[in-house]
């Protein structure tokens, strides 16, 4: 299995979701060689409960991901946490959105959960959290509280900080947070768009079925990290077509 465990369906928050462009990216996907990813969209989007309505209409689901031709797609979520960072929440889409829906007091900047907390919301072995981007300057988490750190099931190694902060100077910002605090580190796109899929991606050498299948895999260390060697271009490209399209795509 070659997998992304950060990988969006929209542009950004504020368009609507598009079902073809959500296609594309997975297209995209598959010819870079991936088999699949988690779908992270950001839990206070624009119309979330649009992005899996649409796709339980497109695609069918066994209870773990839906299959697109082949292709896996697991259910997960990006949550805003009150410390600043962003968190990867992946797991089977019933559970999901109960705890998107326990989230919903909490989708504005004033009023983000604890992280803490949402480690209680997640407290269970079919859930993955995922530390997103922790040396990101604007959304940092490697300053939290080293005994919540080590709470994670992985730290985020992330295309488009990798490609901002330096491949090698994120690289041994992450794998070292990773190594003190015993945390596997997993690698993420954090793809908006079709350009920038496949930038980054994990190799693992079983197919799983559930998310608690790759939680025990990753943990156990039985995976390699993948960075394409266009990775730097794949993201410019990316970010400058997405700038253009937000002009004439987002919502007010």
């Amino acid at each position: 299995m070659r997998i992304d465990f950060h990988i969006h369906a929209k542009l950004s928050k504020k368009t609507e979701f598009n079902a073809e462009h959500f296609r594309q990216i997975v297209e995209e996907a598959r010819a870079r060689g991936l088999t699949a990813i988690t779908l992270t969209e950001h839990f206070n989007t624009h119309r979330f409960d649009d992005v899996y309505s649409s796709l339980d209409d497109l695609y069918p689901y066994n209870g773990h991901y839906y299959l697109i031709d082949g292709f896996r797609v697991f259910t997960g979520m990006e949550v805003d946490v009150a410390e600043g960072g962003h968190i990867l929440v992946s797991g089977p889409k019933d559970r999901l959105l109960d705890i998107r829906s326990e989230l919903e007091p909490h989708v504005s900047l004033e009023r983000f959960i604890p992280l803490a907390k949402l480690f209680e919301l997640c407290d269970s072995p079919e859930m993955m959290v995922i530390g997103g981007h922790p040396f990101r300057e604007s959304n940092p988490l490697h300053h939290v509280d080293e005994n919540l750190l080590r709470r994670f099931d992985a730290f985020d190694l992330n295309g488009k900080d990798l490609h901002e902060i330096g491949i090698e100077a994120n690289k041994a910002k992450v794998l070292g947070l990773g190594q003190r605090l015993n945390v596997p580190v997993v690698a993420g796109s954090d793809a908006h768009h079709l350009l920038q899929a496949g930038c980054v991606y994990n190799e693992f050498d079983q197919n799983f079925e559930t998310i608690a299948e790759l939680k025990q895999a990753v943990r156990a260390g039985a995976f390699n990290r993948v960075l394409s060697p266009e990775l730097d271009l794949q993201v410019r490209a990316a970010q400058m077509v997405k700038k253009l399209l937000k002009r004439t795509m987002e919502v007010a």
